[in-house]
């Protein structure tokens, strides 16, 4: 399966509005270019309409000028913005004066156009730390209703097409939360089923993985997962999720039918939930290097927009592809 290929036709298809706001940063500009060269996405940019379009030339960009560019220090919607940004934040004693430099900020500025429903969603990070991201996506945007946790999904290529979908798995949460409860963990389950859906196309199978399958082991651990998957199924009736179960109960069909009989998930799973985040980031680096999958991402979910966080030593290609990853997230929340 083309992961990235079917990522990008689907974004084609929904023409998102994605903001960056690290505009002069030169990868992100040239990435800028490329998505609208490919017709990716409706890009906006955030800064000095003149900087960007002098540091275009410079790198001798030839699209950027289809761009629409939002100047932070002066804008129609300035005072807009600055009255969104207190009526969200009064409650901490946030004063007109602070948010009106806030909104120069062009990571407030970009979480705030989202909030107004003037942008789809966001890429940051290729300058900025996670923190810095993820600030003001939380004071501004929020999680989505029902969910308080935001988590990472990994979407794991591989080359051996006998598991998951055709060769794909999704794996969570392989990047944010150390620790989850059990209803932390129902809401990454249901949060992956809705990523799995909206970027890599096809219905979830949600496997609760432990070191224990129905009832093999009895531990505290897994309860939180067995507790987990109930309260996951209460979240999302019509869910296709089962738990607790070992890694090879869920995924080879011979040893899910002598574990897990019953089980309509056993042998077939295609998104795998870890227990906690030591679990899930040792095991998608594990099959990223071992078994020599591509690993995608890791994609912020939980967010009630989409608000995506580059590393900072991403490539211009791999923000390409969170732009076109962001807008598919966007068009799911229709």
């Amino acid at each position: 399966m083309d992961l990235i290929k079917q990522i990008k036709d689907s974004a084609r298809e929904v023409g998102k509005r994605i903001v960056l706001p690290e505009s002069l940063e030169e990868r992100t500009l040239k990435a800028a270019d490329k998505i609208l060269q490919e017709g990716l996405a409706k890009i906006i940019l955030t800064g000095n309409p003149e900087k960007i379009k002098a540091a275009a030339a410079r790198l001798g960009l030839k699209h950027i000028d289809q761009a629409s560019i939002v100047d932070p220090a002066s804008h129609d919607k300035r005072e807009q913005y600055i009255d969104l940004l207190v009526e969200l934040r009064k409650h901490k004693g946030l004063t007109r004066e602070k948010a009106s430099e806030l909104v120069e900020d062009p990571l407030y500025l970009s979480t705030l156009m989202i909030k107004n429903g003037d942008a789809d969603g966001e890429v940051a990070g290729a300058e900025n730390a996670t923190g810095d991201v993820l600030r003001p996506a939380f004071q501004i945007v929020k999680t989505k209703p029902g969910i308080s946790v935001v988590s990472g999904a990994f979407l794991m290529s591989l080359k051996d097409r006998e598991y998951g979908e055709d060769g794909l798995l999704v794996f969570a949460d392989c990047a944010v939360h150390p620790d989850p409860t059990a209803e932390e963990l129902a809401e990454i389950a249901v949060a992956t089923a809705d990523t799995t859906r909206a970027i890599a196309g096809f219905e979830p199978r949600v496997a609760m993985l432990s070191f224990s399958t129905k009832g093999s082991a009895q531990h505290e651990m897994v309860d939180k997962v067995t507790r987990a998957t109930e309260m996951a199924r209460e979240k999302q009736p019509g869910l296709m999720i089962d738990g607790e179960l070992q890694a090879d109960a869920a995924l080879v069909e011979a040893v899910g039918k002598k574990k897990a009989p019953d089980s309509s998930i056993a042998g077939s799973a295609n998104v795998l939930i870890f227990p906690n985040l030591e679990c899930g980031n040792i095991s998608y680096k594990l099959v990223q290097r071992l078994a020599h999958a591509e690993a995608t991402g890791p994609v912020l979910q939980g967010m009630a927009a989409p608000i995506n966080d580059l590393s900072r030593g991403c490539s211009v290609d791999d923000i390409v592809n969170l732009v076109a990853i962001t807008a598919n997230q966007a068009a799911n929340e229709q």
